[in-house]
């Protein structure tokens, strides 16, 4: 019996900075045709050599193909580079960093030109790209349809999650998973801040440090659940009033190793607002409210 090859799906990719060059090697390595596209043409160049079509303009790459991949600077630049392009019948994955409402407005932008739509955030850095133990993956959302319909191919690069068919939901999931990161940046400099002007070398306290925010990290659920139920007592072992009556001692040494508690404040803030309004039995999950307008 004749085996015959299975024909992988052509791709057009507009962007190609760190990320979009890591994106097309993993599909030019895997066999998929790609057409590519950037304002400046030395990182297209480069890619030619490796099998990759070089299109002269974002029209000729979006016509090249049905599949257009986006992975640009901002929402503006999307604007810029497919401004005047004839999109329909495409379908425009677009994978460029923005925002929720930037999202939707983008899927809303695309279906008035006649393209299907849908939206990615990646959550992975260029070198994680193509390199599936590394736990990478893109958030996507829009229409289930388009993504199970192209699911293989995004699925070379790295690993997709499809979070819903609000546009929006891609970006926002991407933001919150950015964010929570952000603040455990934050906890973890002024840690390494309390240290110093010690005696004590950074490198060992780095192992304690992620051994412990690991340990933390599954109180996330609980705090899931609570929201969910809107039970904020349920499986509280540290409540509120015991942690806000704890905070001085944060903040007086903080004082003493001449450190600025202003990354700590803001937080310990709330959590004294909420025992003024709430119940001092609660965990931290009260905490959320005050933040939502």
């Amino acid at each position: 019996m004749t085996q015959h090859p299975v024909e992988k799906t052509p791709v057009t990719l507009l962007g190609l900075g760190a990320m979009g060059t890591a994106l097309a090697r993993t599909w030019l390595t895997t066999g998929h045709p790609l057409t590519v596209w950037n304002r400046t043409p030395a990182p297209a160049k480069a890619l030619a050599a490796d099998g990759a079509s070089i299109a002269d303009t974002a029209a000729a790459a979006v016509a090249a193909n049905t599949l257009v991949i986006v992975c640009l600077l901002d929402d503006t630049s999307v604007d810029d580079v497919l401004s005047g392009t004839d999109l329909s019948g495409r379908d425009l994955v677009n994978l460029t960093t923005s925002t929720p409402a930037q999202a939707r407005a983008r899927a809303e932008w695309a279906h008035a030109r006649g393209a299907r739509y849908l939206d990615g955030g990646i959550m992975a850095v260029p070198p994680m790209i193509g390199v599936p133990e590394t736990g990478g993956y893109v958030f996507y959302s829009g229409s289930r349809e388009l993504f199970e319909r192209h699911r293989r191919t995004l699925a070379v690069p790295t690993g997709t999650t499809y979070v819903g068919e609000d546009p929006g939901f891609a970006a926002l999931h991407d933001i919150a998973l950015l964010s929570a990161m952000y603040g455990m940046f934050a906890g973890a400099a002024h840690a390494f801040a309390l240290i110093r002007k010690e005696a004590i070398d950074p490198t060992t306290l780095a192992p304690l440090l992620a051994d412990w925010l690991t340990a933390m990290a599954p109180a996330v659920h609980q705090t899931a659940d609570h929201l969910r139920t809107g039970d904020y007592t349920s499986g509280v072992v540290s409540h509120l009033a015991m942690q806000v009556a704890g905070t001085p001692t944060f903040l007086t040494t903080a004082e003493e190793q001449g450190v600025s508690p202003q990354l700590l404040t803001p937080y310990f803030e709330l959590m004294r607002r909420r025992l003024t309004e709430g119940s001092g039995e609660e965990d931290l999950t009260g905490v959320i409210d005050l933040l939502v307008r």
